[in-house]
């Protein structure tokens, strides 16, 4: 298991390095990003219903696909069609309206589509919970690529990747050493109370090393506002990333399913690579925007 996950890391992280410098290599519009986060939310779309497939109330792919796809491209809206600049409030107000259009046609749908009672309002439940986790966060998170400013691209969106994996790091690593109470026994009997405080110690860690001691590209350009807000967002950070994990399990573990699906040894589905960082990346960008830990 553990050999699995250090092969596949070895992959993932050389392929997020060439993504990182290629997509600064097109500029601001980020139009690699862009296309690498709606391959992220049509992939998760499709496990979702993989999960879903034997329930009574499976949602329509076709539609939770379309709806997904159309909230991540939201944030690149006002760039794509009005020439507005990429800000967080445009950004912003184009992903609640496409959240919001998503609902309406979620339930015009559904109303189109009844023909008698029962199992209408859960497969309009079902369409929501995808859209919104698979669109919805992934587009969220995505606009961490512009913070702390357009020039800073994609260190605020390595920041959270940086905190999540670190207290993932650190949570596996007490819960093996020192782990003996389950945290939720019946949901992820692997977790732990002191995998949960390694999460922290190795979130706080991760944040404080990659803000305070930014690699040569970004030295010249970030500046740590305060050391305690630093530590304070990678304890947030990290914390949304273990419940993130935790969330995500519930929908396995409610479906009778280990992972997600088997896209790569010793992690699973894509799923079950992204839960902890989609999860956290709100969290994430309520810090970059109201209480930034660096400028």
């Amino acid at each position: 298991m553990l050999s699995a996950r250090l092969l596949s890391s070895a992959i993932l992280i050389p392929l997020l390095a060439l993504l990182v410098w290629a997509d600064q290599q097109l500029g601001v519009s980020a139009a690699l990003f862009l296309l690498m986060c709606l391959g992220i939310a049509c992939r998760n779309t499709w496990e979702m219903h993989q999960l879903l497939s034997e329930r009574i109330a499976t949602p329509t792919a076709v539609l939770t696909t379309l709806l997904s796809s159309f909230v991540v491209i939201s944030v690149w809206i006002p760039a794509l069609l009005a020439d507005i600049p990429l800000s967080p409030a445009t950004q912003l107000a184009a992903l609640g309206a496409a959240l919001t259009f998503s609902f309406i046609a979620a339930i015009t749908f559904a109303a189109f589509r009844f023909r008698e009672p029962g199992g209408a309002l859960e497969q309009i439940g079902c369409t929501l919970i995808i859209v919104a986790y698979c669109g919805g966060l992934t587009a969220a998170t995505a606009i961490l690529r512009w913070q702390p400013s357009n020039d800073t691209g994609f260190f605020a969106l390595l920041s959270l990747i940086v905190c999540v994996k670190a207290g993932d790091t650190t949570a596996y690593t007490f819960g093996r050493l020192w782990g003996s109470r389950k945290m939720a026994p019946h949901l992820s009997p692997g977790k732990t109370w002191m995998g949960l405080l390694g999460a922290v110690v190795g979130s706080c860690l991760g944040a404080w090393l990659w803000i305070c001691f930014p690699l040569p590209g970004y030295a010249s350009q970030i500046q740590p506002t305060s050391q305690l807000t630093v530590l304070g967002y990678g304890l947030t950070v990290g914390l949304a990333g273990l419940m993130g994990d935790l969330c995500e399990s519930l929908i396995k573990r409610d479906c009778k399913q280990k992972d997600s699906a088997s896209l790569m040894p010793g992690f699973g589905g894509l799923l079950d690579i992204v839960d902890s960082p989609v999860f956290a990346g709100p969290i994430a960008l309520a810090w970059w925007l109201l209480l930034p830990p660096a400028v």
